[in-house]
């Protein structure tokens, strides 16, 4: 009887996989600079590799212990997000005809932006876009809510919120883990702006007919659900102040913190009635 032929498997070779998935991430984040003629198109294109390599190669799972394609990946999220605060800063200098142009190469930027927030996880190096965001919130802010774009800019408004939703999701849902006084900081940095944005939006919808910039039911769950979990988080102390300043402004309605708010009471009343029975139970003790 013959016996069946076994196909010649050959071994993977991890140092090619390793190579072609470090100089996709080099071109995705631009990290190899403009490359002309291509421009965009090619950046696209290593993004759509890396997609490719992180969701069907299952070799590419192995190389992202090393060390190499760690470092590569972190040098791209910070050369974006460091681009991206460089020419948002430039928006208050430019002249208005200058505007648009910035405009667009802001969009782009953040184009990127999202990509990452979706490729990270994945790589489990999530927490590097998040300390990076973190870091520079305050200055994103502090821009966009210069008197010079009251009026202007409503798309990327919208895109910046749906960037912070994905941070709040990564940090309220305990991906990604920060200190305490971090989580604090990032909440009371983008929890007011997200209360600004959602009334502002919703007044231009009314006055301009067919104005396509909102935040749609589904975002606007997202970033309340993540709010709420990442109260829930916070010492009590912490989650007292931000709640009582929710309750100073509830007429503005969004987001609704009231299931926040019904955890912490609960969870204060349960402490202090610990704290009572501790000390009836110390003092029956008592000589």
């Amino acid at each position: 009887m013959a016996m069946s032929k076994k196909p010649n498997i050959k071994p993977v070779d991890l140092s090619t996989t390793k190579d072609i998935f470090v100089s996709a991430v080099r071109f995705a984040v631009s990290i190899e600079g403009p490359s002309f003629p291509f421009g965009d198109e090619l950046r696209i294109s290593a993004q759509e590799q890396v997609d490719y390599m992180l969701g069907e190669d299952g070799d590419t799972t192995i190389i992202m212990a090393d060390d190499e394609v760690q470092s590569v990946v972190r040098m791209g999220v910070y050369n974006i997000i460091h681009s991206f605060e460089m020419d948002l800063s430039s928006l208050l200098s430019d002249t208005t005809l200058e505007l648009e142009g910035a405009y667009n190469r802001i969009m782009k930027m953040v184009s990127d932006l999202e990509w990452m927030c979706n490729v990270l996880p994945k790589m489990d190096l999530m927490k590097n876009f998040v300390s990076n965001w973190a870091a520079i919130s305050s200055k994103i802010l502090g821009i966009m809510e210069d008197k010079k774009l009251d009026h202007v800019m409503w798309g990327l408004k919208v895109k910046l919120v749906e960037i912070a939703c994905k941070v709040l999701e990564a940090v309220g849902y305990g991906s990604v883990i920060l200190p305490a006084p971090c989580r604090v900081q990032l909440l009371k940095t983008w929890f007011p702006y997200v209360r600004k944005m959602k009334p502002l939006l919703d007044s231009k919808a009314v006055e301009e007919t067919g104005f396509p910039y909102k935040m749609d039911e589904d975002l606007c769950q997202a970033i309340e659900g993540a709010i709420v979990s990442l109260i829930l988080t916070l010492p009590s102390n912490d989650q007292a102040d931000i709640l009582a300043d929710w309750i100073k402004s509830r007429e503005v309605g969004y987001p609704d913190l009231s299931e926040a708010f019904e955890v912490w009471c609960y969870r204060t009343k349960s402490a202090k009635r610990r704290l009572v029975e501790g000390l009836d139970g110390h003092s029956d003790v008592s000589p």
